[in-house]
């Protein structure tokens, strides 16, 4: 049986699913700069609900939570949009998602864990098919390039920045989910500042962009990182991690149906390796 802490977890996969559609959406923003405008939507929606609940003393953490959850966010960000700079993006993205794989090979380490064959089997089907989805959508020519290893390595940094957060959240679990407003709130602090040494500034060009932007921060910017942090400290972390690899597919599926991509053979096989793998991973015996 499937905790609701599990099915909250899936709520992030779901808009993280939503991210492609809504950053093609906000036109040209340079990415420090829609992270710092998206961050702070989300975090502060978190504080208003924080006030209103009386739980502004979740803010109170020791450092070493501030550390890794900040490190968590704005870490993951910072690595992934340098890693698309110094590397072509299908294949920085494809190693960057190696997380959900160490999230359910990392999670084993965890008092009270241990690693299930099953559910190692389920993370390699989903990783499976996220290569068939990203070698599709580089129309076969999938290669990684040698003048690109630095590239790689920051996409690899992601990977394991991404898991280790979503592993190490578990063994702070004591700590209020309403504390992630603060972490979100600080890594727009963060993005804003890379913003102004890296970048230049482009504001939304119309209404439907500034409508994207706000949608980014209350969804896959705002509301998925409360829900995912919900999940993995109270639901089944492996499976949450097995899961995961349908957001890229469901991101794909979105776009087909809006029009933004086509439909493939790809994207067929990859839906049956990632559902297949999260069969595998959920399945137990009566």
């Amino acid at each position: 049986m499937i905790s609701s802490a599990t099915f909250i977890g899936f709520i992030a996969i779901v808009l993280w699913s939503c991210l492609a559609l809504m950053t093609a959406a906000s036109g040209t923003v340079p990415p420090f700069q829609l992270a710092a405008m998206t961050f702070a939507i989300g975090g502060t929606c978190g504080l208003i609900y924080a006030v209103a609940r009386g739980e502004l003393s979740a803010f109170r953490q020791p450092w070493p939570v501030w550390l890794l959850g900040v490190g968590g966010l704005f870490g993951y960000h910072a690595l992934y949009f340098a890693a698309l700079r110094l590397a072509p993006p299908a294949e920085a993205g494809l190693i960057a998602y190696l997380w959900p794989l160490l999230i359910v090979l990392f999670s084993s380490l965890l008092p009270g864990e241990h690693l299930v064959l099953r559910q190692v089997i389920g993370g390699i089907l989903g990783f499976a098919g996220v290569i068939v989805l990203f070698y599709g959508k580089s129309s076969g020519s999938f290669a990684l390039d040698p003048h690109s290893f630095t590239g790689y390595g920051l996409a690899l940094a992601c990977a394991f920045v991404w898991s280790t957060y979503s592993v190490l959240s578990r063994r702070v679990k004591e700590v209020p989910t309403s504390a992630v407003a603060g972490f979100c709130l600080a890594t727009a602090l963060f993005a804003a500042i890379s913003h102004m040494l890296f970048e230049t500034t482009t504001w939304p060009a119309n209404a439907g962009q500034w409508l994207a932007v706000l949608a980014l921060g209350l969804g896959p910017v705002g509301l998925a990182f409360y829900v995912w942090d919900h999940g993995v400290k109270r639901g089944d972390i492996k499976l949450l991690g097995v899961a995961s690899y349908a957001a890229p597919v469901l991101s794909t599926l979105i776009l087909v149906v809006t029009g933004f991509a086509n439909a493939s053979w790809a994207l067929a096989l990859a839906c049956a390796l990632i559902v297949g793998g999260a069969m595998v991973a959920s399945y137990k015996r009566a």
